[in-house]
């Protein structure tokens, strides 16, 4: 495997990827912004008359609907319930982990033959199946057990023996927790596994200390350059030419308006928009080490909490929420809005990444999330993940084969957005989608609104 970097956001015109060997390094604006309380933020009047529709959270959940029914051959009203209940059932999978906690391998979502939640806990004591009803759907719940180790350990593990697991091979390899199995997964090229898998997988069990699984996907992970929610541009200093990324979100520190994209764009930016002409975003700081790839660029006046999800930039979404990592699941469908690839959907695979190679100033923590392919180029980092209004997280970067087919893109949650700053959102345009509309079931009774911790451990 050969690592590439490509510098976020930094197409040339015409369009050319320039390499970047890491991150740049942080300077005096990559400090810690002392935390403001920041109240939910009604939508404010935009610099320049913007003319672009805004969109109601139910034509939101409709658009990317009609993308999980074209791609799981399912309705559209059953593609509306299956992504009304992945809303619903948050609550619940967030309170079966914390239940489980002690045991749990891993929660993925599955589609396929049909829609369910998989939990997989260590140990062999059964848990009986529960099921919760939501957007007029009953969804199971399937507790698997067997799992060697848990989450934690094996998210400790990747943190703890990763510079060992890299020496271990050629090129440093990306590895991420499977929720589905509760195995450590390292993804490698065929030059590490010359003669198969199976002794490459006994050695890095020994290291690791956790079960292991090795798949060969002969792939290479970059930072693209970002585009994302809508067009910026800049002009490098170190070689005078104009590079364009994408914006995410809109966010605040209480004082200031400003706008996120990769840390790996240029510094200063002028905001290109199809509705409101260009507005210069002075560089306010960027933080790419470890666990963030994120920069904030400043606007002069107010912005509002809204980004361009259709190809075209002629709709805007509201961001009426934000989902953190711990509440993600593989499996969740989700969407984003890519400056060279436009507006696509797809299902989140792993939740606890660390990318290949030292695309985070050295190597990357387990903390990024990736999502499935084939959607995804240079000129997306940056760019703005979401389910219908909430908000995820902002692109990062790729990884390719060698043919040049996009496997997965990873991301940054908005967990790691700078400290001090956050989401600008408005409140929902219509009544939030419901939860569970009966609370989850099993034989041991059931705790309205939520799960039952009177079950087995």
């Amino acid at each position: 495997m050969r690592i590439l970097f490509l510098a976020a956001a930094l197409i040339l015109s015409p369009i050319e990827a320039r390499a970047q060997a890491v991150p740049p390094a942080p300077g005096p604006a990559d400090r810690a912004v002392q935390p403001v309380a920041v109240p939910t933020v009604a939508a404010p009047p935009a610099p320049l008359a913007v003319t672009a529709r805004l969109e109601t959270e139910a034509e939101a959940m409709a658009e990317d609907a009609a993308e999980y029914a074209r791609q799981f051959g399912v309705s559209q009203p059953e593609a509306i319930a299956r992504l009304t209940a992945q809303n619903a059932s948050i609550p619940v999978t967030d309170a079966i982990a914390e239940h489980y906690r002690d045991r749990l391998a891993g929660i993925a979502i599955e589609h396929r033959p049909a829609y369910r939640i998989l939990v997989s806990l260590t140990g062999a004591t059964p848990v009986p199946a529960q099921s919760i009803i939501a957007g007029g759907i009953t969804v199971p719940i399937v507790f698997r057990t067997g799992a060697r180790v848990t989450r934690e350990q094996v998210i400790w593990a990747m943190t703890n023996h990763q510079a060992a697991l890299r020496a271990a091979l050629r090129t440093p390899p990306g590895m991420g927790l499977d929720p589905r199995t509760g195995e450590l997964a390292i993804l490698i090229g065929s030059a590490d596994a010359p003669a198969g898998t199976a002794a490459l997988k006994t050695r890095l069990e020994a290291i690791a200390g956790v079960p292991v699984q090795v798949r060969v996907l002969n792939h290479v992970d970059v930072n693209l350059a970002p585009e994302g929610g809508s067009r910026v541009e800049g002009v490098s200093p170190a070689d005078g030419r104009r590079y364009l990324c994408t914006t995410g979100f809109t966010v605040t520190d209480g004082i200031r308006y400003g706008v996120t994209t990769a840390a790996h764009c240029v510094d200063d930016l002028v905001y290109r928009d199809p509705q409101a002409g260009s507005t210069p975003l002075p560089f306010v700081g960027q933080w790419g080490w470890g666990y963030r790839d994120v920069q904030i660029n400043a606007a002069d006046a107010p912005l509002p909490p809204t980004f361009y999800a259709d190809t075209a930039r002629t709709r805007l979404r509201p961001v009426t929420g934000e989902r953190g990592r711990a509440s993600t699941r593989a499996g969740d469908f989700v969407c984003h809005r890519g400056e060279r690839t436009g507006y696509s959907c797809a299902l989140v695979q792993l939740t606890d990444f660390a990318p290949a190679g030292d695309l985070c100033g050295g190597a990357c923590l387990p903390t990024w999330v990736t999502v499935a392919g084939p959607t995804c180029k240079g000129g997306d980092s940056g760019s703005p993940v979401f389910s219908g209004t909430t908000a995820l997280g902002v692109l990062k970067g790729a990884s390719y084969r060698g043919d040049g087919s996009c496997v997965f893109y990873f991301y940054m949650s908005v967990d790691y957005l700078p400290p001090g700053w956050q989401l600008l959102k408005v409140p929902p345009l219509i009544q939030p989608l419901p939860a569970p509309d009966v609370p989850v079931s099993s034989p041991a009774g059931t705790m309205p609104g939520g799960y039952d911790p009177a079950g087995e451990r």
